[in-house]
């Protein structure tokens, strides 16, 4: 049986990046991941929303799931390149998230004063806000987030 016209399409190979959970590793992940995408030309625009969203993902990860850096484990980035964009699969063995379920991700009121306005919690809006298809999961020991972005998109081939 031919293959998936979707997986004939692709134009870059699956690829993962694996690096230690910690501060300093996650420059090195993205210099890494964006260099796997250089295959597919990616405008500034979808080059920096790739970088935006990871980094936002890694930095959660290494702040959250592994706070204690002498526990660190590792964090695992899949990527397959499809006709709709980058399908990402973000594991860890960190601490999972509370409750079992990521954060809504809402915009915060900017509408405040300055001594008032959030440290924090822009992550998860951007993330929502920017990816499609966010899921994030618990499977045994494992977090896994998976999500797509809507970059190096390929045009339909005509019926």
């Amino acid at each position: 049986m031919p293959e998936d016209k979707t997986e004939q399409m692709a134009l870059l190979p699956p690829f993962m990046v694996s690096i230690k959970g910690e501060e300093l590793a996650v420059r090195d992940a993205l210099g890494q991941f964006l260099s796997a995408l250089q295959p597919l030309s990616l405008s500034v625009e979808e080059a920096g929303t790739v970088e935006l969203v990871l980094a936002e993902v890694l930095n959660n990860i290494v702040e959250h799931a592994y706070p204690e850096a002498d526990t660190a484990g590792f964090i695992t980035i899949a990527c397959a390149h499809r006709q709709d964009g980058l399908h990402l699969q973000i594991t860890d063995e960190g601490k999972p998230m509370p409750d079992g379920i990521a954060p809504l991700g809402q915009r915060a009121s900017l509408d405040v004063e300055l001594d008032d306005l959030p440290e924090g919690g822009f992550g998860w809006f951007l993330i929502q806000d920017l990816a499609k298809d966010v899921l994030y999961q618990r499977i045994g020991t494992e977090n896994q987030l998976t999500m797509r972005l809507a970059v190096a998109v390929q045009p339909t081939a005509a019926s």
